[in-house]
């Protein structure tokens, strides 16, 4: 007995797999001539991705190679097996806005249940949760003329990614993050943003949608830069309710001593005028001492929060260092162990479609509990029903 393509059994309904969301993203193909379901073809290519394959090759391979091991589980008319063409096609195809929509989703309803924090991100508070907004460049596409930039929204302590959208042609991250933004419930949600985007459209857009924001402050906005440094270089007055922390870290060859303080802002100080929503003003002296050369490094960097005074230096000190989650957490993940930019896929829709696939995943592995990204891909690169049941297929009876 044969057992037909389009039959694909996900997890129970009260647990949603990653299948139930794959099924939500048109076919964009034409009625005739089909020869795979949509699903199965996207499901193979998230399985070879969580089993380690970093290019369009490596994953024709691998479908191509384990044919035996996924067909009792994605079952295709006549036993046929999917050409590396066939799943090149699919992501250079795809309605990436509705990949991005459907995976998007996923994980906010998946984050509506407890997801372990990953360590030693602390909460900022446990009414707030802190968002980091950021870009990233694919260079591999770039390398072959396609300029793809794109822009997230990731969760600090989880590493979740909420959302994705692409940098126009002609254009750079500012519009980018607003069009993120826009229309995003806030409540209740930190925005950290660097210093590109210390912007008052920015700021108000995010009070606007009912959230608070923690913006660092460089040489991109000079008068705002030049009046914290004169500010902060002289005493504070008792109103200004000065308050430090220091935190200490000894890892990654270095050995790095920073110290936050914290003064409530009074809008009348000179360029701050007409600064949205701001409460507070940071700076942060950062000394670094390389090992084993033993050179010191120092830095002094600003920053602005709407953050009332309630929020302390601890907390604040948390929000700062925790925005760098987007790059250590997610943006290296998908370059070092993925390889994204080593990769050459450019045409049509595929750098931001496998990129989308990737933080979708990279999501669900979080959720799973996975802090080693590398070995959870070893882990379930070493067999292909491991990684099947993963994406919430099952093993079908003939």
């Amino acid at each position: 007995m044969r057992v037909s393509e389009s039959t694909i059994c996900p997890s129970p309904p009260s647990s949603p797999s990653w299948v139930e969301a794959l099924r939500l993203i048109p076919d964009p193909r034409a009625q005739r001539g089909r020869r795979y379901a949509w699903t199965t073809l996207l499901t193979l290519i998230c399985a070879a991705l969580l089993s380690g394959m970093t290019s369009g090759a490596a994953i024709g391979q691998w479908v191509q190679e384990h044919a035996r091991d996924w067909q009792p589980w994605l079952p295709t008319a006549w036993d046929r097996i999917p050409s590396a063409a066939t799943l090149r096609r699919v992501v250079q195809r795809v309605d990436v806005a509705a990949l991005e929509a459907c995976l998007c989703a996923y994980t906010a309803q998946a984050l509506t249940a407890p997801v372990p924090p990953i360590p030693p991100v602390p909460p900022i508070s446990p009414e707030l949760r802190a968002l980091a907004v950021d870009g990233k460049a694919v260079r591999g596409a770039q390398r072959h003329g396609a300029k793809v930039h794109l822009v997230s929204v990731v969760t600090h302590a989880q590493t979740q990614v909420l959302g994705q959208v692409a940098v126009a042609d002609k254009s750079n991250e500012i519009p980018a993050v607003r069009t993120l933004l826009q229309g995003r419930d806030l409540h209740g949600c930190l925005v950290t943003l660097d210093a590109m985007h210390t912007q008052r459209v920015t700021a108000r857009l995010i009070l606007e949608q009912g959230g608070h924001y923690l913006l660092v402050v460089k040489a991109n906005q000079p008068d705002l830069s030049s009046a914290l440094t004169e500010w902060f270089a002289e005493a504070a007055w008792a109103d200004e309710c000065e308050a430090q922390v220091t935190t200490c870290d000894v890892g990654h060859g270095r050995h790095e001593h920073r110290t936050l303080t914290r003064r409530l802002v009074d809008t009348r100080l000179l360029g701050l005028m007409g600064w949205p929503g701001v409460q507070q003003a940071l700076r942060r002296v950062t000394w670094a001492q390389l090992r084993p050369s033993g050179s010191e490094r120092w830095e002094v960097t600003y920053a602005l929060t709407s953050l009332p005074a309630t929020v302390l230096p601890p907390a604040l000190e948390a929000a700062w260092r925790g925005h760098w989650t987007i790059e250590n957490r997610l943006h290296y993940v998908r370059d070092v162990t993925w390889r994204e930019d080593a990769g050459q896929a450019h045409c049509g829709a595929t750098p931001q479609a496998l990129a989308a696939l990737r933080n979708g995943l990279l999501s669900l592995l979080r959720r799973r509990g996975y802090t080693q990204i590398a070995s959870a891909l070893r882990h379930l690169g070493a067999s292909v029903p491991r990684a099947l049941r993963f994406l919430g297929c099952s093993r079908l009876v003939t």
